[in-house]
């Protein structure tokens, strides 16, 4: 069988919660966060999943990421991997959607961009990267801790859309989504699941 992606958000933040734009400040995870990732990686170690022994963990470098995958239970097989960084913010790092649009009306990073951060083409870069690495670790699963933006990124690029496809597909902190296969082609298995918070 052909590898599937699980892709963990990290736990909530201050600077998610309140919907600020967090790149490369290394935010640490509010008691909330904490509290989900616990919750996550006890899911993934009960059935169907059962720890899932055989396989690949990468993580985030970012302590929000990596934190998450260590309360998750995850931390001992993971790597860290620099191709999972958040999208470079630029100057509007730490701003909220509602600040930056009173400065850009009709503002959309999918569309727009950022001044003084990545591109979304470098961002679609680091995501065909991770999508490249996982078809390639043969029948063998890939779990990855990353950040909502990017996470989005990688799959719109497993479905084989472009990186602005992103734009149509939440994710929430603490979330568990799978890519995998449909008839032999490219697929979304779950999105956006947070039933473990309940």
């Amino acid at each position: 069988m052909a590898p599937r992606i699980l892709l963990a958000r990290h736990g909530q933040t201050e600077w998610s919660l309140s919907g600020r734009h967090t790149g490369r400040t290394d935010i640490p995870l509010l008691d909330e966060g904490r509290r989900g990732a616990k919750l996550l990686g006890e899911r993934l170690h009960r059935a169907p999943w059962d720890g899932l022994p055989d396989v690949e963990v990468r993580t985030s470098p970012l302590v929000r990421a990596s934190e998450t995958c260590e309360l998750a239970g995850f931390a001992d097989r993971a790597t860290a991997w620099d191709a999972l960084m958040e999208f470079d913010y630029g100057s509007y790092e730490g701003m909220t959607p509602a600040e930056i649009k009173a400065q850009r009306p009709g503002w959309l990073i999918w569309r727009d961009g950022v001044p003084g951060g990545e591109t979304l083409d470098q961002v679609a870069a680091r995501a065909d990267e991770v999508v490249r690495w996982a078809r390639s670790v043969a029948d063998r699963d890939v779990l990855i801790f990353a950040h909502g933006h990017i996470l989005r990124v990688i799959a719109a690029r497993w479905l084989g859309f472009e990186a602005s496809f992103a734009a149509r597909i939440r994710l929430e902190p603490t979330s568990l989504s799978i890519l995998g296969w449909a008839y032999g082609e490219p697929a979304i298995e779950r999105w956006n699941d947070t039933g473990h918070l309940g």
